[in-house]
């Protein structure tokens, strides 16, 4: 492995883990807070219990993000010096900004998990709240940084050089409103489906049934809500994309040539020498209306741009098919939820509908995932579109592979660790804050 494929594959490696812990971050706070308004109001122990397996859950994962995203900060700079020389001063504005919603973060969770039966019960509960906005406000922010090199404003350049840095105007670039918002709801959809498929399972192992009913009801919710809300935000980022990166958008949808009434491909097998793509269904004319509106407007080829700037073509399609693959099967789980919740009026769903948030239980962060290698190989070769290609960027010290092999390892023992840890946590809580469990009632004796 040649250092230029490793510095790419350690970032890579090191965003796959992050996003992760990023998106349970900015969502479960929001869980915890539905469920602690939910004591408040009733004085339920099992949602004190919900609320307290929430909040070590947040505590956990807002560690390990912490490291995570650390690690990635400095990986910035060892792996792509000359990218950070340029484009810091620049863009390094989001990220101060994310450091310091990170700290509001920190201390409103130190407030929250230590403030039981100290603080007033509403300041208390706002705490928690204040965890999720500024987890949120992180994310948003990192995605802006993103953005930026998708879509780079805010400096002149002259021979070769940054000049008249705007940090405000670069931070406010084309891309950060489509893309933070799809990022959003995706983060709350594929948190909800983990969270709430975790919960499903555990309610079909007949494991403290009433608690995990009420954290089910709390997080299917969530995540339905922004399934359905999906494809809304994908439009707008998709037509985002077709505007300001259209060799993107025609990796995505393996689009060769430039075609009027251009036909959206489904599946298939693009083959970039032939420039064909094989076993593909086609529906006519339906690339043209979403990216214009209208369904006889010509959509742009790869044809029409220098082959050595198109990204890996085969890569992002698959990418971009996986992403909406798994996106419509929740928005069908979503619908089949709410049929039996509005119209079947059923509080207690069949086991079936149970065994498909089970099932689904990953498919969010698989399309995340795939939809985060869509925006990054999408853009290769470049790391700050159409100003400085990726490898130009790269470090020139040697050995990065063996640092690759290290953090490798590192991310799947933390991982490991982490699974452990929160299934603890989950079942402990539970025992103890439901009133169906034996060990609730000898506590609450006690």
């Amino acid at each position: 492995m040649d250092d230029f494929i490793a510095a790419r594959s350690q970032m890579a490696l090191s965003l796959a883990f992050h996003i992760i812990f990023a998106c349970v971050g900015m969502v479960m706070p929001f869980m915890m807070a539905i469920a602690h308004y939910q004591y408040l109001k009733t004085g339920k122990d099992i949602y004190k219990g919900l609320t307290k397996a929430w909040s070590k859950g947040v505590a956990i994962l807002f560690a390990t993000g912490a490291v995570s995203g650390t690690m990635l900060s400095f990986e910035l700079g060892l792996l792509f010096p000359e990218f950070m020389k340029h484009a810091g001063p620049i863009f390094g504005m989001p990220f101060s900004l994310e450091g310091t919603a990170f700290f509001i973060e920190a201390i409103a969770l130190g407030f929250f998990l230590y403030g039981w039966g100290k603080f007033n019960k509403w300041f208390h509960w706002f705490c928690g709240l204040i965890v999720g906005i500024s987890g949120l406000a992180s994310g948003i922010l990192v995605v802006a940084a993103n953005a930026w090199m998708n879509s780079p404003t805010g400096f002149d350049y002259m021979n070769g050089q940054y000049l008249n840095a705007d940090p405000i105007k670069a931070m406010f670039n084309e891309a950060w409103f489509p893309q933070s918002l799809h990022m959003t709801v995706a983060a709350f959809c594929a948190t909800g489906f983990a969270v709430a498929g975790l919960h499903a399972y555990l309610i079909l192992k007949k494991k403290n049934i009433r608690f995990h009913t009420k954290a089910f009801n709390i997080a299917s919710m969530i995540a339905v809500i922004a399934a359905l809300i999906m494809p809304l935000t994908g439009d707008i980022a998709a037509k985002s994309v077709a505007e300001r990166q259209p060799i993107k958008l025609a990796a995505m949808e393996a689009h060769f040539y430039t075609e009027d009434k251009a036909a959206l491909v489904l599946g298939g097998v693009p083959d970039e020498e032939s420039m064909q793509v094989k076993y593909a269904i086609k529906v006519p004319r339906l690339l043209s209306f979403l990216v214009h509106n209208d369904f006889t407007s010509p959509v742009k080829g790869l044809e029409e741009f220098p082959r050595d700037e198109w990204p890996p073509v085969a890569i992002t399609h698959y990418a971009f098919q996986v992403m909406i693959f798994f996106g419509m099967l929740m928005m069908l789980i979503g619908l089949v939820y709410l049929y039996f919740l509005i119209f079947r009026k059923k509080q207690n769903l069949p086991n079936w509908v149970y065994k498909l948030f089970v099932v689904a239980t990953p498919f969010g962060y698989i399309a995340l995932e795939a939809g985060w290698t869509v925006t990054e190989v999408g853009r290769q070769p470049w790391i700050i579109y159409g100003f400085m290609k990726t490898i130009d960027a790269v470090t020139p010290m040697p050995g990065i592979q063996y640092s690759f092999y290290i953090f490798t390892a590192i991310f799947i023992s933390l991982s490991i660790v982490l699974v452990f840890l929160m299934n603890r946590q989950i079942q402990s809580v539970a025992r103890l804050y439901d009133p169906e469990d034996p060990q609730f009632q000898s506590t609450k004796n006690s």
